[in-house]
């Protein structure tokens, strides 16, 4: 064990459908006209952990909404506002929508996720907020078609999705992330497509091992226990089609003291975790991306989840009209 962070019992919460009220947001405002929500990016997977497993990262979207007007939006707006007005039974509004994005698109790392809980958080505070945290959560997942990045990108840390049910565990500080994010984009369903129908049952039970090996390090903060966990059979043998660079990436982030690496959700970003020099496990990640154009990110957990903020005109990121 660590003893700098191991020592202490981890803030965890089981979020079921019957008990939320801890993860609620701070009560309705009525008859508000905007509204700016910050959403975190997050990695997913996990490599074993294959539509479960996810970490909530301090890269943010902001999204805002702003009541009247008559604007096209994109589908994925589009989706979203359908889907809310119907569920929460609310009379639609036109609105106009802007994503202020540091998380960078079809990189694996929720940035549609961000944009689709943005927006459904959004409509729902200028609506009274009909709707509580865990049904937002499950808005977004519906329209994602997994909840790996839907679950930490709405209550932070690091989430394990059963079914309806989630359990989060804060993170500590102490870990890093080293994103390496390459220049180009993989669409999550060509990474889908690329999967096989079935896997030998011993990569299967290697792969369950291997997340609930994951998942008891974080629930228990021995973040040594997850060196050497990363590796599965359900995707990233499948996936290094996409990104042929995938091995000997991993290999050189551990090489160079990381506790593992693995493909962040679908790819391209290769995401990996340290105790030690993040520096040094962000400059060996690069070499052995050798010609592949690519940035790093370096980066922590992000525990607190969706937050309803004030606008603010000092954010610095790209700045998306989605109007």
């Amino acid at each position: 064990m660590t003893k700098a962070f191991d020592q202490r019992v981890p803030q965890q919460i089981f979020i079921h459908p019957a008990a939320i009220t801890h993860v609620e947001s701070t009560g309705p405002v009525k008859f508000m006209q905007q509204v700016t929500v910050r959403v975190p990016g997050s990695t997913s997977n996990l490599g074993p952990g294959f539509d479960c497993l996810g970490v909530a990262l301090r890269i943010y979207s902001h999204v805002t909404v702003v009541r009247g007007g008559k604007f096209r939006h994109p589908p994925i707006v589009r989706e979203a506002a359908r889907l809310f007005f119907a569920r929460a039974r609310r009379a639609p509004f036109s609105f106009s929508a802007t994503i202020e994005s540091g998380v960078p698109p079809s990189r694996g790392l929720g940035s549609s996720a961000a944009i689709r809980l943005g927006i459904l958080h959004a409509l729902n505070r200028l609506s009274g907020s009909p709707l509580d945290r865990l049904s937002i959560f499950h808005l977004s997942a519906e329209l994602e078609g997994h909840p790996d990045n839907a679950a930490p990108a709405s209550f932070g840390g690091f989430t394990v999705v059963r079914d309806k049910n989630i359990h989060r565990f804060d993170v500590s500080d102490h870990l890093h992330f080293v994103l390496l994010v390459p220049d180009f984009e993989i669409k999550t369903s060509a990474a889908r497509d690329i999967l096989p129908s079935r896997i030998a049952r011993a990569g299967a039970v290697e792969s369950c091992a291997n997340a609930c090996a994951i998942t008891a390090a974080f629930a228990s903060r021995n973040y040594s226990g997850l060196k050497g966990a990363f590796a599965d059979q359900f995707h990233q043998p499948f996936r290094q089609k996409l990104i042929p660079f995938l091995p000997r990436v991993v290999a050189a982030a551990e090489k160079a003291g990381a506790l593992g690496a693995f493909l962040s959700g679908s790819g391209s970003t290769i995401a990996a975790i340290t105790l030690q020099d993040r520096h040094k496990v962000a400059a060996a990640m690069e070499r052995a991306a050798r010609s592949t154009s690519a940035h790093v990110i370096l980066t922590t957990v992000d525990n607190e989840g969706i937050q309803i903020k004030p606008r603010t005109s000092n954010i610095k990121h790209h700045h998306v009209p989605l109007a």
